[in-house]
């Protein structure tokens, strides 16, 4: 049965969203984008994948959305608010299941950035935002150090005209590309197939 808790973060309160799979082998917990929240398309479809991948979901609102706003706080506030989640639902909801941990955009950044903390086995990159805008003359300052960072295995599931570009695979990094931009709703399916793919090889490797 699906169902909502709320759980006290030091950075105030997190909502997270829990679908729990029947006879679960791991759990996803995955986190929005800045400016969105966890009804977005391509997060939708991988919890779909998921679940039918035997594999509990939560979708988890960070407390800057819970408390109406739109605009991110800075990564120290993101990132802890997103461990004490995890935390709380690895004690409770989630406990004793295989984790892999995930988001979309911003919440993909936060998932990289907190993989040791959390205990992640793994990790999934709905639009990863690898180089931000460009403003004036800066060059943009690209995020790939993030992605090099988890040496766990990675999905990175991206769209073709992602404005942000494309990351590059690497050793434990498989990137899928797949019809769209950064909003990935050009091809659902598609996301859902690359999620289940990776979903189906490392929920058996985390049991095995």
């Amino acid at each position: 049965m699906t169902r909502t808790v709320e759980i006290e973060t030091p950075r105030g309160t997190a909502r997270a969203h829990l679908h729990p799979a029947d006879h679960p082998s791991a759990a996803l917990v995955i986190g929005h984008g800045a400016g969105g929240g966890v009804e977005a398309p391509d997060l939708l479809a991988a919890r779909d994948a998921a679940l039918d991948q035997g594999v509990s979901v939560a979708l988890v609102e960070q407390p800057y959305r819970v408390a109406g706003r739109r605009s991110p706080p800075v990564a120290r506030t993101l990132d802890g608010a997103w461990i004490a989640v995890v935390e709380h639902l690895r004690a409770s909801e989630l406990e004793g299941l295989p984790l892999i941990t995930g988001g979309r955009s911003l919440g993909a950044r936060v998932a990289c950035r907190t993989i040791e903390e959390t205990g992640a086995a793994a990790v999934i990159c709905l639009a990863f935002p690898l180089e931000p805008p460009k403003r004036g003359d800066k060059p943009p300052q690209s995020r790939l150090p993030e992605l090099d960072a988890v040496k766990l295995p990675t999905l990175v599931v991206q769209g073709e005209s992602d404005r942000f570009g494309m990351p590059p695979p690497g050793p434990s990094r498989e990137v899928v590309k797949v019809a769209g931009d950064h909003g990935l709703k050009a091809d659902l399916e598609a996301v859902a197939d690359a999620v289940s793919r990776f979903l189906k090889t490392r929920a058996t490797a985390l049991v095995a």
